[in-house]
């Protein structure tokens, strides 16, 4: 565990400036293309969910140094745990199972692309791992990095099967047939197609939480058996 705040604070505010850079790039501000739909899909919505943590982290850290520069650098262990997980499942289903769907090659190589999909998820994760305190973690904290998946599962499914469009696409309407159809997509990721899927989008869900509880159950397992330094509360804040 890193115990030099003015280190911890350069680190979280420059990964905030970065996460908030790509944030922006991805919507589509400097374009001008920002529309609400974009805000529906899980890779934005984890995002925000970094750049709430990381300038939460930071102006804690900056507070700190009144204490001094030295000392623990880190807050709410646990809930940064689960929010780390959470935002690295942008980084595990993109490259696992978007890639391989046909993303191009530009947009692969693009700033916007590499930032939210994988430098903002390691910079979360890596945070966690640099700064926060061993031991504080709690069992039940492996099952609660499921909940914020769930919920987008559960929002998403209820306002697709309710009607909402999240896209068009255009398929052919037979296989010896030029006439090109306009198909509402009503799911934000293929494997949450119910359209095109059916129940098998269970199957994905399934092997997605089952992925993050052995995750969960790693970094439990690390954070009680290898990182052994002292759980110290950071100055002003209760151990949890």
């Amino acid at each position: 565990m890193i115990q030099n705040r003015r280190f911890a604070l350069a680190y979280r505010a420059g990964a905030c400036l970065f996460a908030v850079a790509g944030l922006l790039k991805q919507i589509g501000v400097f374009s001008g293309t920002v529309s609400f739909r974009t805000f529906m899909y899980y890779t934005i919505q984890s995002n925000l969910l970094a750049v709430t943590l990381f300038a939460y982290l930071a102006v804690k850290t900056a507070g700190s140094l009144r204490e001094g520069a030295y000392g623990n650098a880190g807050w709410r262990p646990r809930l940064g745990m689960v929010c780390a997980v959470n935002v690295f499942l942008t980084f595990v289903v993109f490259w696992a199972l978007l890639v391989p769907q046909g993303i191009t090659s530009e947009y692969l190589l693009s700033f916007e692309n590499l930032a939210v999909h994988a430098v903002t998820p390691l910079l979360c994760l890596f945070d966690y791992i640099l700064f926060a305190p061993a031991g504080r973690l709690k069992y039940r904290d492996v099952y609660y990095v499921c909940l914020f998946p769930l919920l987008y599962v559960v929002f998403t499914s209820a306002a697709g099967l309710a009607g909402y469009v999240y896209r068009y696409e255009g398929v052919l309407s037979g296989p010896f047939s030029s006439h090109i159809d306009i198909v509402p997509i009503r799911f934000p990721y293929f494997f949450l197609d119910f359209d095109k899927l059916g129940m098998a989008v269970f199957v994905y869900i399934g092997g997605i939480m089952v992925f993050f509880l052995l995750l969960g159950h790693g970094i439990y397992f690390i954070d009680r058996n290898i990182r052994k330094n002292p759980a110290v509360s950071p100055p002003g804040e209760p151990p949890e």
